[in-house]
This record gives structure tokens, C-alpha cells and sequence, in this order.
């Protein structure tokens, strides 16, 4: 078995190697990082007794795969569950704090929306269809439950997820399901009645499940997978280039460029984001750096805050997961989790944890601001919408300057054009989190599926070798 490389050690270049792992023991594979440590964006940070996380702060618990990694590493005693109070969710309306309706029933009676949106809403079975098969997401919800519900909620909800701006967000490559559910009954609530009739719970096109983590926070992930995969991993390892070789009968083998020297190898991984992958592939394919190349991302700053808990329960109740600010509402700030809420043991005894997230695709400045220039801000808007005054006792800031992919529409049409590059370029694959969903738990089902094209590819080469 040939040397297999992976450049990208975030959780999507891990997970390919831990699943390569599995499939070919015997196989060599070197997972290369350019950064002193691995785990991309998901990393946790302990500091005066609280536990911030500088991405995802955990996982939806509906994920047979994520689950099968948790137990291959044995993990399983390590899980931690958010509280039942984290079901609770808010977003800003009129400077005020709204509880998000979760049924049919609370949105008869929530504040989040006027009553004029709701009789809008409820006309969602005899709106028109569609025109254009990729709609952006705001054209889809304006379309089927009116422009304020489709600023209001939908619009908050996505800034919440991609920080991203659903304008510019492709509905079929962001939610697919939303698009199907329309394409076979007509009506968001004709699916949604017709899956109840069925016993098969809610019909949405949003996920499910339980948000889940685990006690040392979603660091222990990262680090259960590099020690398992050992020696294999090798971090301030930057790849610099790479280019194809051999002889055609030979296609599929690539010569790789790291600051450490050059590599052979019989198959390439890039499981960085599509912005870096495009500056290995171009001095072969251009056309293929250009269609990489223009996969956009929002940049996001995380502020972290820590107060005592009497402090925050003068003004405001953290009973919740936090809000989201829709972007009519006179604030700066994405929204905040109540983390300490979230989880019982981010923050120490009788404190909370903030965790407040600027800027996006709509506010690209924001992460280039002060330390200092954050914080004001941060603390501007928590005092309107929190009523927050007091000065944190800990101050956390972490910046994501690549931040997070954007679908936006025509992406699916470009990801089909990228797939006809790679045929094109046998022996190289690309993993991530750029490409066809964000959530780590997509990023885990995934890496199966690029392993077994990998090794087939090289079995194949194999064969041919043994026919020369």
C-alpha cells in the first residue's frame, strides 16, 4: 500500500485519516498541518475557570456516524448533554428579547413576529411556486411566509448558522430538504401534516436532535483522534505545492511540496478550505483553482465574557440558549450563547459565560476591529438588549478570518463543474466543510465515503503497476 496524504488537519482532514485508518491498516498516511496544532476551528480554551469554545460548541446527537467515532475512541463516558433549558431560544425584536416559537401553537401566541406576519404565515399552503430552481433563501421564505417572518426569523436564524446573509444563500444547497419538502407536497404544512400522519415526528428542513458535547469541552474530540492516529499526523507541516506524475499508464500519483521537504504520494486529500486548496492545484488546473477559489466564507470574531451570575439575573433571565439578532434591529452584534446555561460546567460555581459572535457576511470589517473596539461594541449591545451595564470579569476574543463557507446561489452548479475537474485529476479529493454541508457532524458521515473512493483509486493504481 502507497503513502496517502492529507493536507488539512481539521475535523474533516482527521476523520478521513481515522476512517482510512480503520479501512487499510496497513496503509501509510501522513496528515499534514500547517498549524502548531490540529482541529481547525474547533478548538476549547480553559482559562480562570471557564471553558470557551472557538467554534462549534457541540454536536446534534442525531448523527449515527459521529456517534460511531465517539465510541471507536471510546469517548462515550466523556459525552455531555446540553440542559432541557437550552431547547429555549430568542431572537431581538423592537430591542426586546422574544422567545422563538416552537410549534404551531406558540406562534399563535408569541411576540416575535406582528400579528400581521402571522396571518401571512398561516397563508403559507397557497403561495405561488417557485420560478427559479436555485432560489436564494430570503426569495424562498418571502415567497411562502412573507418578508417580515422572513427577516425576522429566517433571516436571524441563518446569520445564527452560516453568518451569512439569505439574500445571497442558495436555499437547495443550504437546505435541501426545505426545497424537496416543497417539490412533493406543495406546502411547507402539507409536509409537515403529511409527516405527522405518518408517525415520523416534525417535518422540517432545519435539523434535529439534541445539542450534545462533551465534558472538557469539543477539544476532547480533536484530541482522542490525533492520539489514535499517532505518528500519521504531523502539524507545523505546511503543503506548498503539488502537481501530478508518472507516465499515463501511472496517472494518479502527485509529487507534494511541504515546508519539511517533498512527498510522493499515490492520492491527495485537500481537506483545507477551499481558498487554501486552490493555491495547491494551480499550477495544474487553473480553472479548477478558479472554481475553488470562488467559494466565499464570512469572517467572525467570538467574544467570550464571564460575569457573576447575580450580575446578569438583575436585568435578564439566562433560562435559554441565547438570541439572535435580525438585521432590521439597531445592533452590531450576530447573537450570543448563554453557554454557561448551555452547558452546567463552562463557567466556575455562581458565574456565567457569554459567548457573543460579530461580524459575518454582512459586517466583513468587524474582525479586523481592536480588542478593544469589540468589546465597547459587544458591551453596547448587551446593554440594549440585555440590559447588561457591568464590565466582564473575563474577556476572551478569538477571530476566524476565513470563517465560515458561504453556499451562495450557484454553488451547486459550481460544485458540479469542480466534480468534472477532478475526474479529470485522478488521485485527488477534497474533504470539508467548503463544499456540501457545514456541521462537523457532516463533515464525520462524509469522510467514509472520500476514504473508500481513495482506496479504490489506489487498488486500482495498484493494478496497473502490476500489469507494466
Amino acid at each position: 500500500m502507497k503513502r496517502i496524504v492529507i493536507a488539512g488537519g481539521g475535523i474533516a482532514g482527521l476523520s478521513v485519516a481515522f476512517a482510512l485508518r480503520k479501512k487499510a491498516p496497513a496503509a501509510e498516511i501522513l496528515l499534514l498541518e500547517r498549524a502548531p496544532r490540529v482541529g481547525g476551528n474547533i478548538r476549547t480554551e480553559e482559562s480562570e475557570g471557564y471553558l470557551c469554545e472557538a467554534g462549534p460548541n457541540g454536536f446534534l446527537d442525531n448523527a449515527p456516524d459521529t456517534w460511531r467515532l465517539i465510541r471507536d475512541l471510546n469517548l462515550e463516558p466523556r459525552v455531555f448533554s446540553s440542559s432541557d433549558t437550552a431547547r429555549r431560544r430568542f431572537i431581538v425584536r423592537a430591542e426586546r428579547l422574544r422567545e422563538v416559537p416552537t410549534s404551531p401553537q406558540s406562534l399563535l401566541t408569541t411576540s416575535a413576529v406582528s400579528s400581521r406576519a402571522k396571518l401571512r404565515m398561516a397563508m403559507e399552503p397557497f403561495a405561488r411556486r417557485r420560478i427559479d430552481d436555485d432560489e436564494s433563501i430570503y426569495d424562498f421564505a418571502t415567497r411562502r411566509v412573507g418578508r417580515e417572518a422572513a427577516e425576522m426569523l429566517v433571516g436571524s436564524m441563518v446569520s445564527g448558522m452560516f453568518a451569512g446573509d439569505s439574500r445571497a444563500l442558495s436555499l437547495r444547497a443550504c437546505f435541501p430538504r426545505m426545497q424537496q419538502m416543497e417539490d412533493q407536497h406543495g406546502s411547507l404544512v402539507r409536509a409537515l401534516l403529511a409527516k405527522r400522519r405518518r408517525g415520523t415526528g416534525a417535518a422540517t428542513g432545519l435539523p434535529a436532535g439534541r445539542l450534545t458535547s462533551f465534558t472538557g469541552g469539543m477539544a476532547e474530540l480533536i484530541g482522542a483522534l490525533t492520539a489514535a492516529l499517532g505518528a500519521s499526523v504531523r502539524t507545523s507541516t505546511a503543503v506548498r505545492m503539488l502537481w501530478p506524475q508518472g507516465a499515463t499508464s501511472h496517472r494518479g500519483e502527485y509529487a507534494v511540496a511541504t515546508s519539511s521537504g517533498a512527498i510522493q504520494a499515490s492520492a491527495v486529500v485537500l481537506a483545507s478550505p477551499a481558498a487554501d486548496s486552490a493555491a495547491l492545484v494551480r499550477g495544474f488546473d487553473s480553472r479548477l483553482a478558479d472554481l475553488l477559489s470562488g467559494i466565499p466564507s464570512a469572517p467572525l470574531a467570538v467574544v467570550c465574557l464571564g460575569y457573576p451570575a447575580s450580575t446578569i439575573e438583575k436585568t435578564c433571565s439566562l433560562s435559554g440558549f441565547g438570541f439572535l439578532v435580525p438585521r432590521p434591529e439597531p445592533f452590531r452584534i450576530l447573537g450570543a450563547v448563554w453557554e454557561s446555561s448551555v452547558y452546567g460546567n463552562r463557567a466556575p460555581s455562581g458565574h456565567a459565560l457569554l459567548r457573543v459572535m460579530i461580524g459575518g457576511a454582512l459586517d466583513r470589517g468587524a474582525v479586523a476591529l481592536s480588542d478593544g473596539q469589540l468589546l465597547e461594541i459587544v458591551r453596547r449591545d448587551l446593554r440594549g438588549i440585555m440590559g447588561l451595564a457591568e464590565r466582564p470579569e473575563f474577556v476572551r476574543i478569538i477571530r476566524h478570518t476565513r470563517g465560515i463557507p458561504q453556499y451562495v446561489t450557484g454553488h451547486l452548479a459550481r460544485l458540479r463543474e469542480i466534480d468534472t475537474r477532478l475526474h479529470a485529476a485522478p488521485g485527488l479529493f477534497l474533504a470539508g466543510n467548503s463544499y456540501r454541508a457545514l456541521s462537523m457532524n457532516a463533515c464525520i458521515a462524509e469522510a467514509h465515503g472520500i476514504a473508500d473512493a481513495v482506496l479504490n483509486h489506489v487498488n486500482r493504481q495498484q493494478h496497473a503497476l502490476s500489469l507494466v
